[in-house]
């Protein structure tokens, strides 16, 4: 089997943007949160110090420096993490004005995963008894914001020469499914859209989109959507692949030890639903590899810690060698069931705030990195 893409999921949370700045404050970025993390129970290991400082990431500088690494260690790629509510775009200017404006931008691939969720206020949470917290923007949006999105991508993004494609096609994954049906109208309604947006990029010169499903079964946000039956999805909304997002997703955190769990039986029950899914799909499975989780920082830290919804879970904080098991599995897992172009999605590049970044920290260093180049090579 040909060495599989590594592709890591980067979430553009570390610069100042407008809207977090009226909703939290002058000058507030996700490394507000980092910093103020403290440790909640006997060993726990906060807070995170990123190796390359808290940058901001909407500068060229920082992107090249993060860009750089991510060549050095064979991580092929980045899918961004792309926020587009009813009146546009969010968070955007990590992609625009630091990964696409680095000089060397073109050493790495990246495509876009729309992260269609609901923005709850998580910064921090408060109160796990209080419930789900504020809503911030809904998720769901309708065909007029929608076919803004696909222009927009399509004008922007889709003609880079860096951007990934697959048999020419350019990669757009869809976080949650039951949004994207909910705010269109439909499955039925869902499905015209995004043959629009495939007809679109095809007038635009393009070959098609290759749309790519994140299924899961467990809801992490407080207000996530879930669906019953993804193979039905997925074959009625014509997507070309399949991942997921993170480990999490895959098994009940109420299922596992608290404060501190095995990370061991998380991978297990991962997999065991990648093998579900890719008995089940008609189209390629992509296995994810997930870093570790502790969204404790995403906790108002004057609070006890208790178990909860997201973000009061479980702390998983694997080993490198962890890490690295989760990888060896993620290669069987492709050498057993041989998809055509072969991917393995990553969480996170630098989900710092949920515990699951490969960028070096000043405790493990650059093990992350480096466990992905010996299973992987360069």
């Amino acid at each position: 089997m040909e060495r599989p893409k590594v592709l890591a999921y980067y979430f553009p949370g570390w610069h100042r943007d407008p809207r977090n700045e009226r909703w939290f404050g002058a000058d507030w970025d996700e490394w507000q949160l980092l910093r103020s993390a403290t440790p909640r129970f006997a060993g726990h290991r906060q807070p995170r110090i990123p190796l390359l400082g808290y940058a901001d990431e909407a500068t060229p500088e920082a992107a090249e420096a993060e860009i750089g690494l991510a060549k050095e260690y064979g991580v092929d790629g980045f899918l961004v993490d792309y926020y587009w509510y009813d009146d546009g775009p969010y968070l955007q200017a990590a992609l625009d004005e630091g990964l696409l404006s680095a000089a060397n931008s073109d050493d790495v691939q990246f495509a876009l995963m729309w992260a269609n969720h609901e923005l709850l206020d998580i910064f921090p949470h408060g109160d796990p008894a209080k419930g789900t917290p504020r809503k911030l923007k809904q998720g769901a949006i309708d065909r007029a914001a929608f076919e803004k999105l696909g222009r927009h991508v399509i004008d922007n993004y889709f003609s880079r020469p860096n951007y990934l494609t697959v048999e020419g096609r350019p990669w757009f994954s869809i976080y949650e499914l039951g949004n994207l049906i909910t705010g269109l109208g439909g499955v039925d309604e869902a499905a015209d859209a995004l043959r629009w947006f495939d007809q679109e990029a095809r007038r635009a010169g393009h070959p098609g989109i290759h749309f790519d499903a994140v299924v899961w079964g467990i809801a992490v946000l407080p207000a996530a959507v879930t669906v019953d039956d993804p193979q039905q999805l997925v074959r009625a909304l014509g997507f070309a692949s399949a991942t997921s997002y993170v480990w999490v997703h895959h098994a009940d955190a109420r299922d596992f030890d608290f404060p501190v769990a095995d990370i061991g039986p998380m991978r297990e029950a991962a997999f065991a639903e990648y093998e579900k899914f890719a008995a089940e799909l008609d189209v390629p499975f992509y296995p994810n590899v997930t870093v570790g989780w502790d969204a404790s920082p995403r906790t108002e830290q004057t609070s006890a810690f208790e178990r909860g919804g997201y973000p009061w879970t479980p702390v998983w904080d694997a080993t490198p060698e962890e890490f690295r098991d989760g990888l060896l599995a993620a290669k069987a897992f492709l050498e057993k069931h041989r998809p055509p172009h072969p991917i393995v999605t990553i969480n996170a590049w630098n989900e710092w705030t949920e515990g699951s970044a490969l960028l070096p920290d000043t405790h493990h260093q650059h093990a992350f990195l480096e466990m992905i180049r010996e299973v992987f090579g360069h």
